[in-house]
């Protein structure tokens, strides 16, 4: 054991700002999907109408620091680490193709290649990851204003649907006080592809979430490369060297 730990070598490979918004992200998105659970259970759960209100904007609160969280992780991605950059994220590029050529070669020697960053298949689902959580970001923050009427677009959607200028201030959720019926209808199908879009993606991310915890756990147990505790030290442990080191 002791010649084991000793041939080990320890890696920086999170920086700290990948590792805060990796946590971010994890409280938020569990909060997200058990208050939207709750809203689309509501009826059910015998939520009264205020009651729903609240609970649309306490999910809505949630999802700004959810989407302004994610938002810097986008930026990151241009001017973090190299293993933080979207050249060591986004798959089927060269890079990518090398690493998927290296692990199949290894494979086949019984010799299975290590790597810093994401591995070819892990790429895939993170490349995934951020476009289901930006797509529900963008749907997210199109809702808010056309459900509750908040930031950023909720203004704009009360101007749409309001009788005249003078009402604008007095529109609320679920009131037609001083709402255009024709102009709410339209609204309404505006809405529609957007709502429906928000619905689905939820529960594709959740599959991919499963996916991605799942293929976590084994990835640890197979290779005990410490990728569970990298997210907090944001430091990897091999015995070999790792396919990317050199990158």
């Amino acid at each position: 054991m002791t010649d084991l730990k000793q041939q080990l070598t320890t890696y920086h490979v999170w920086d700290k700002s990948v590792r805060v918004f990796h946590w971010i992200n994890v409280l938020c998105v569990l909060a997200l999907i058990a208050v939207g659970t709750a809203i689309l259970n509501a009826k059910g759960l015998g939520v009264s109408t205020d009651g729903k209100i609240l609970l649309k904007s306490v999910h809505v609160y949630i999802g700004y620091v959810f989407s302004l969280n994610l938002a810097w992780r986008l930026i990151w991605g241009f001017i973090g680490n190299r293993y933080a950059r979207w050249s060591a994220i986004i798959p089927f590029n060269t890079q990518h193709r090398a690493q998927i050529s290296a692990m199949m070669i290894g494979a086949k020697a019984g010799t299975p290649i290590g790597f810093l960053g994401h591995n070819p298949i892990g790429r895939m689902m993170v490349a995934l990851l951020f476009l289901l959580l930006s797509v529900q970001a963008i749907t997210g923050l199109v809702l808010a204003g056309t459900d509750v009427y908040m930031p950023p677009f909720g203004n704009t959607i009360k101007e749409w649907v309001a009788v005249d200028s003078s009402t604008v201030e007095s529109i609320k959720p679920y009131s037609k006080e001083g709402v255009d019926a024709e102009a709410y209808k339209e609204m309404r199908d505006f809405r529609k592809p957007i709502v429906t879009t928000h619905y689905y993606v939820f529960f594709v991310l959740l599959a991919a979430i499963f996916l991605h915890l799942l293929a976590v756990i084994i990835t640890e147990i197979k290779e005990k490369n410490g990728i569970v505790s990298a997210m907090f030290t944001g430091k990897k442990v091999f015995a070999n060297k790792p396919f990317d080191s050199g990158l």
